[in-house]
């Protein structure tokens, strides 16, 4: 009997080949691929860009950064092997940025509002490459959302290009996970470098990758290949640990953890996990869970660690722990969207709700009251106050941002305390007089515009602060308090001479 066509020489019907999409479902699968990445980039440029300028403020790391990144580069090599080496290859990059365009504010803000930019387009690829484009378009668009990455991406320091770094290392450890090569892996190897030479704790990312990759069972020769990489960047980022340790007074500003840092990172990191349970969509070469809980939970809680013994813990150090919580929250977005009925229309509503719950904090990261101070109000009221030929005193003495960012708003008044400025001394704030001199110069002077902290603040307790006080109280009246955003700038005057 003849074989029926339907069926094989062993009377088993073939498999039926899969027809190939229709150009338009391949059309429409690039497009959403397109979207995960270009309509978060979208929404992280309009953030950065709205309120830029911040009412034409700008707060002490700000100014830091503006004022050495005008210096020569012989001069920032000079200040950094004394002081913020953490922090050179940014001030480096800033005064690349400089050179080509002298900005002001917008120029000193908009690299990471770029970077910020770039981070969001790769935490929606991440997104679509381990779950989906639906869930890389949801995190995506969280991303830049979070209060956190809005207030960074408007300020002229390094965190938000260490995000960009960070995500894009992370791009090239899936890579390198789903086709080992060793260019792949050597990529890999110089982004992470570049990320923690912006800033050193982008190690523990690095970290968070081997993490993801021992989760995952990845194999021993991804995790060979790995170690190999990380190594490479301990090498390279050695010797400016060596150096930041030799300058660690610099940051003895920070307290060890307590009860509100130990509550931020407790509520992130349980909202990460609540978005992990259940099952989530698993495309990639590494799980989306692994990876993101990974990223979210390890560097914030070695640091919290860490700082119990050493106080170093500062929440942007690991800003780009929000990457691991918006993969979370994307992916569980679009598993929900999945089952609920009426996805579009609660999604919808909880994109509207979120949006409105942010916007009054928005708001008021896009004003000068949102940051610690504002030394450029501050040099507006010292201008205001002072005449041609008073004096002018920092209490203390590291509140001289002011002047070093609006040197035209002192012009024609008398440093009383000052040996050597800032750049030719290679230090952040310049080196003041003994104190018997300090003292001398303060009794020839008729008038003194003070710049100082805030009320409530501790006093520092040097011999030349502590003589400023005393003949301030001894020989001067106070004539006018003018407070602004965290200084409080004080004119005195001898009798008659307010």
């Amino acid at each position: 009997m003849a074989v029926s066509p339907a069926l094989d020489s062993a009377g088993v019907a073939p498999r039926a080949r899969p027809a190939p999409p229709a150009p338009a479902t391949r059309r429409t699968g690039r497009a959403g691929r397109a979207a995960a990445g270009l309509v978060p980039a979208g929404l992280a440029l309009a953030l950065g860009l709205w309120g830029i300028r911040r009412e034409n403020s700008m707060w002490r790391d700000e100014s830091t950064t503006y004022q050495v990144a005008h210096r020569s580069v012989a001069d920032i090599w000079r200040l950094l092997g004394g002081a913020d080496a953490v922090h050179g290859l940014y001030y480096l990059l800033m005064h690349g940025v400089f050179a080509l365009w002298d900005g002001g504010l917008v120029a000193l803000r908009l690299p990471s509002v770029l970077a910020m930019a770039a981070a969001a387009a790769g935490v929606g690829l991440l997104g679509q490459r381990l779950a989906g484009p639906r869930a890389g378009l949801a995190a995506g668009l969280v991303f830049p959302l979070a209060p956190a990455v809005q207030r960074y991406a408007q300020e002229g320091r390094s965190y938000a290009l260490v995000c960009a770094a960070v995500v894009a290392a992370t791009h090239l450890l899936l890579s390198a996970v789903a086709r080992p090569r060793k260019r792949t892996w050597a990529g890999y190897a110089a982004v992470t470098s570049l990320a923690c030479l912006l800033h050193e704790f982008a190690i523990l990312a690095v970290a968070a990758h081997g993490v993801a990759l021992y989760r995952a069972r990845a194999g021993a020769r991804c995790g060979w290949a790995w170690g190999q990489a990380a190594s490479v960047v301990a090498v390279v980022l050695a010797p400016l640990v060596i150096v930041s340790q030799q300058q660690a007074a610099l940051v003895g500003w920070i307290s060890p953890p307590g009860p509100p840092e130990l509550l931020g990172f407790g509520a992130l990191a349980l909202a990460g996990l609540v978005c992990a349970r259940g099952p989530l969509p698993a495309h990639g070469p590494v799980p989306l869970r692994d990876l993101a809980l990974a990223l979210l939970i390890l560097p914030p809680a070695a640091l919290l660690a860490v700082s119990y013994l050493h106080p170093l813990y500062v929440d942007r150090y690991v800003l780009y722990a929000y990457v691991g919580l918006a993969l979370l929250i994307g992916a569980r977005l679009d598993a929900l969207s999945r089952t609920v009925a009426a996805p579009r229309a609660l999604a919808g509503g909880l994109a509207v709700a979120a949006v409105a719950a942010l916007l009054p904090y928005s708001l008021h990261l896009r004003t000068p009251q949102s940051r610690l101070d504002d030394p450029l109000a501050a040099a507006r009221a010292v201008r205001e106050l002072s005449r041609p030929g008073d004096g002018v005193l920092f209490l203390p003495a590291r509140r001289r941002e002011p002047i070093m960012s609006r040197p035209e708003d002192f012009r024609g008044l008398r440093e009383l305390a000052l040996a050597r400025h800032a750049i030719p001394s290679g230090t952040l704030h310049g080196i003041e007089l003994p104190a018997p001199l300090i003292r001398a110069r303060m009794l020839t002077a008729g008038r003194i515009v003070t710049v100082n902290d805030p009320p409530g603040q501790p006093l520092d307790g040097t011999p030349q602060e502590r003589v400023k006080r005393k003949v301030l109280a001894e020989h001067f009246h106070r004539c006018t308090v003018r407070d602004v955003t965290g200084m409080r700038i004080v004119l005195y005057g001898r009798a008659g001479a307010c």
